[in-house]
């Protein structure tokens, strides 16, 4: 998945950083603040959902996107609550694009 995902939008950004699970993510966002960061809910040992939250405490202007398969109400409220600005399924990935570009004036 992260290899679609680098694929997908390498020409959006001009660095991609990847990450198995949730701390690392915590790590890379805290040395390089990236625009966006893209988290699964289903990573091991943290989660996306923990991932965010923890996130949202520390950096609270991240900008934080769920990835996944579960296009379920309480998830996304729980995302919502964790910090993610946005909620997007995997069957659904070009939605990505469209929140990377920038906006027309």
């Amino acid at each position: 998945m992260r290899q679609l995902l680098k694929s997908l939008l390498q020409d959006l950004a001009a660095e991609i950083y990847e990450c198995a699970d949730g701390s690392a993510a915590l790590t890379i966002y805290e040395q390089h603040r990236p625009d966006w960061v893209f988290l699964d809910i289903e990573m091991e040992p943290m989660d996306g959902l923990t991932a965010s939250q923890h996130l949202h405490e520390s950096f609270p202007s991240a900008r934080i996107v769920i990835v996944t398969n579960y296009d379920d109400e309480e998830l996304r409220e729980q995302a919502q609550l964790a910090g993610a600005c946005r909620y997007v399924l995997k069957e659904s990935l070009l939605e990505l694009r469209q929140i990377l570009q920038p906006s027309p004036v």
